[in-house]
């Protein structure tokens, strides 16, 4: 099968196509044929191991897993003896951790990481929603412990996961203030934020207000700016940005939220199918949907992973790994 690997850490040049060996499903696993995947700041992570603590999980000196990828989509080919929720045919999407790879035509998956297609997406799609949309959701609802009528802000909120925790923290019944550029305060508002803010005129940690939770999906301020910021039992949490905020947040966040009363975490996403359920079923109801901002086909995942390392992505970069997909223009099957 044809699948896009690389054997050193780099820039997106190390990435190459490559026919491998088609992988075969253990007992609990499932075949999938793979349709669409999307790139994700984990895999920029992966590739250019520019946080040092990524090596630790993916290999010291060279990677252990040579293909990418979180996020798939597609139908089930074929599955394992002791597997009971999906057979053959079954369209499926999900975030399938680090090791096993999407940005390939086959990928075998263990079935809990796995949940039926909403009705009424493409291919394409299902594959924008699992990583982005199940971190902002773990953000909102598990750190920040949204309430109805919190206010809360989403700082980079035009962004894979910016796009999805608007409307996430919407569907909690947050009053929402997207932080954004200029070219992006549309976009914003259009998915249901309440308020918006252009970052290059205004600096939200310095107008007065104060909010429950802030998510930073890009975030760039100081922690003491988002302390400044925060109701004082209020919660940041951070689910991007810049190596020197992560680290600051990991070393200084536990010591400061157990001295102030305010809360400053990192949000370390989890694969979950329980989350995926919940996600398909507001999808399914009108109130979440994927922002899809390039699509690119599977030989050019290089160039992909190149934008993504730009910054300035409007919602989720997509990879059409099957000629099928490149030509969708219907929803998949439910």
């Amino acid at each position: 099968m044809k699948a896009i690997v690389y054997n050193r850490y780099g820039t997106p040049d190390e990435l190459r196509v490559a026919e491998v060996e088609r992988p075969a499903p253990k007992d609990n696993e499932v075949l999938v044929r793979v349709q669409a995947a999307s790139v994700n700041a984990a895999d920029w992570h992966l590739l250019t191991a520019d946080i040092f603590l990524v090596r630790f999980s993916s290999g010291l000196m060279a990677p252990k897993h040579p293909i990418l990828g979180f996020d798939v989509a597609g139908r089930v080919e074929s599955v394992g003896r002791n597997v009971t929720r999906f057979r053959a045919g079954d369209v499926v999407f999900g975030d399938i951790g680090l090791g096993v790879g999407a940005f390939a035509e086959y990928t075998s998956v263990p079935e809990h990481l796995l949940c039926p297609m909403p009705a009424g997406l493409t291919f394409e799609e299902a594959a924008a929603v699992p990583l982005a949309a199940v971190t902002a959701l773990q953000g909102l609802r598990d750190i920040g412990r949204v309430q109805p009528g919190n206010r809360v802000v989403i700082q980079g909120a035009s962004g894979g996961v910016g796009t999805f925790a608007v409307q996430i923290a919407k569907a909690l019944g947050a009053e929402v203030t997207a932080v954004c550029s200029p070219r992006n305060l549309a976009q914003a508002q259009a998915l249901g934020a309440d308020h918006v803010i252009d970052y290059t005129r205004e600096n939200f940690t310095r107008n007065g207000q104060r909010y429950d939770v802030i998510l930073a999906a890009n975030g760039f301020h100081a922690i003491g700016d988002y302390r400044r910021a925060l109701t004082p039992r209020g919660v940041y949490a951070m689910a991007g940005g810049a190596p020197a905020q992560m680290f600051e947040a990991l070393l200084l966040g536990g010591l400061m939220s157990s001295r102030v009363g305010q809360s400053l975490r990192v949000v370390s996403a989890r694969p979950s199918a329980n989350d995926l359920a919940v996600l398909k079923e507001w999808i399914e109801a009108g109130k979440l949907k994927p922002v899809i901002d390039r699509r690119y086909p599977l030989d050019q995942t290089a160039d992909a992973l190149r934008y993504l390392g730009e910054g300035h992505a409007r919602g989720k970069i997509v990879i059409q790994v099957s000629a099928e997909t490149r030509g969708e223009a219907r929803s998949a099957p439910a």
